[in-house]
């Protein structure tokens, strides 16, 4: 799964066709059953894709970064699924691809990247010591984390686990630098549930920023509880997103409405419990995903139940969307449900801001959803299709598009999306023409639709003051008369207060790094120069 192809694309959307500017697409061959978990935007842009894949031929020496012996126990390589990641630039070419090998499965599940640079690796390992596992099972499968630099080097791991079966299902950083783990438990035998509540708990680890355990938290009902999501707050803390089959029990305190409801958790900074609240009808309601807004929190994922519960509006056809705004409390705002046949599946969500306002509090100006449709008994012409919704504050559809590739796959299932802040999207999911064989698929578009809602800058420095490293952010509109985005190019020069040009670096990104060490205290002038001849300037404090 080593190559990648580049391939044509276009747009059409069920409000009537228009045109929409592919900026490029990636397709990364397997010819094994692979997962994509996650696409991670890093601070300069980039993309980091994250899963879970078999190993075959030449792509065995890429694990860990150093090559593999065979396990002396089969004399066989590892042929089971590894950690995978896949950096890829600001114009969607290769940078460098990882895998992480213990010597069983090993499930890839969430991202992070951290404040520092680099990122944290959240996922589900059946492996005891051994290849690039350096931890002994604690029984049956564990979390193992892996915290790597930029460049995808391991800075440490770490395994956590007890003789009960964990996964892991999410991960973030607070600001303190450490970081909030979620998952699932589930006892092995029946004896080991009075450890928990129920056949399947939700499980919270609160970690330093070098990986020590500072906390162990276990909620969960009588029944089934399963972390989709977590997200940080602006206090410090997470919200926890759990599809839920419990009844009130154990650390439940709420009842569920039907067969599964949304279970929504607010933990503080130090990871305790300060509210929970349920959502769902008298059906089947399964949370996937959750975003901040500027007034609380948005809720998504699909229903199958009509009005009935704390569900206030119903369903068309199969399975639809079911989207909840709630103020930071936990206190319904709005519901709104969105359908497009079939089973709707939502895989993300993000929100569109307005800059700081007078009070230097941002507005929710807008909400993209990305997802597919799985087909269930017929087959219409758009579904396993990638498919973007966007509404505005208030939950009214402003549009849909659904997006299709060159040669049209079979199934293709969008994993994960992510809105950029020059107003682009990238979309990753898998593609396969057969089961057994998906490709990872990642495709960026620059939505003109979407560009006009987002208020650039000329240019944005940050950190700023700053120490070491510093990011120049341009945010003007590239000229489509000279190509482009894919034609841009611009040169950035740093000035002393005397007008002395002290350093000189053309970049074809939008986010480019500067090295300020060598620069003593004081204020410094960089400006910019742009292949349309456009120019723009900013103050930098070098502390």
């Amino acid at each position: 799964m080593n190559k990648i192809y580049s391939g044509a694309l276009f747009l059409c959307s069920v409000l009537g066709v228009s045109a929409q500017e592919v900026i490029w697409q990636k397709d990364i061959k397997s010819s094994t059953q692979d997962f994509l978990s996650q696409v991670t935007t890093t601070i300069d842009q980039q993309y980091l894709i994250t899963g879970s894949s078999i190993q075959t031929g030449n792509n065995m020496s890429k694990a860990g970064g150093k090559s593999h012996l065979p396990n002396a126990n089969s004399q066989q390589p590892n042929n089971g699924y590894d950690f995978h990641l896949v950096k890829l630039n600001q114009q969607g070419e290769e940078v460098w691809e990882k895998y992480f090998s213990g010597q069983n499965h090993d499930f890839l599940s969430a991202t992070v990247n951290t404040q520092e640079g680099g990122f944290l690796l959240s996922g589900t390992s059946f492996s005891g010591k051994g290849l690039d596992k350096k931890d002994d099972s604690k029984g049956g499968s564990d979390i193992w984390l892996i915290r790597i630099n930029e460049f995808g080097d391991e800075l440490w791991q770490k395994t956590i686990g007890s003789n009960s079966d964990e996964e892991a299902r999410a991960v973030i950083q607070t600001t303190d630098l450490g970081f909030f783990v979620a998952g699932n438990v589930t006892a092995l035998r029946q004896a080991q549930y009075s450890k928990g509540y129920g056949s399947k708990d939700v499980l919270i680890v609160k970690l330093d920023k070098n990986g020590k355990e500072l906390s162990q938290l276990i909620l969960g009902g009588k029944g089934l509880d399963e972390v989709e999501k977590m997200i940080p707050t602006k206090d410090g803390g997470a919200l926890l997103g759990v599809y839920s089959r419990s009844n009130a029990g154990g650390s439940k305190k709420t009842e569920n409405f039907g067969e599964g409801d949304y279970w929504i958790i607010k933990l503080s900074k130090d990871g305790k419990v300060e509210w929970e609240k349920n959502f769902g009808g008298k059906g089947d309601d399964h949370l996937r995903t959750l975003a901040l807004t500027s007034t609380g929190y948005l809720i998504g994922g699909e229903s199958r139940s009509e009005r009935s519960g704390n569900k206030t509006v119903g369903i068309e056809e199969g399975t639809d969307l079911w989207l909840i705004s709630l103020n930071e409390r936990g206190e319904e705002l709005w519901q709104k449900s969105y359908n497009f046949r079939n089973r709707d599946v939502l895989m993300g969500m993000s929100v569109i801001h307005n800059p700081s306002t007078d009070n230097n509090q941002p507005s929710t100006k807008g909400i993209l959803l990305g997802g597919y449709t799985q087909a269930e008994g017929r087959i219409e012409s758009d579904d396993e299709t990638f498919w973007m919704l966007y509404l505005n504050e208030k939950g009214e559809e402003q549009w849909r598009k659904h997006v299709k590739g060159e040669s049209r796959k079979r199934e293709e299932r969008l994993s994960d999306i992510k809105l950029n802040r020059d107003g682009s999207i990238v979309l990753a999911g898998t593609s396969a023409e057969e089961l057994g064989k998906e490709n990872w698929k990642i495709v960026k578009l620059g939505d003109k639709q979407i560009d006009e809602l987002i208020e650039k800058q000329d240019i944005k420095i940050y950190p700023n003051p700053v120490s070491d490293y510093a990011y120049v952010e341009i945010g003007a509109s590239p000229n489509p008369s000279k190509g482009g985005e894919s034609s841009f190019e611009a040169e950035i020069l740093v000035y002393d207060m005397g007008g002395r040009q002290l350093q000189s670096l053309k970049t074809k990104n939008k986010v480019t790094k500067i090295n300020t060490q060598n620069l003593v205290q004081g204020a410094y002038l960089v400006s910019v120069k742009m292949n349309d001849n456009k120019t723009a300037s900013a103050k930098l404090i070098k502390k």
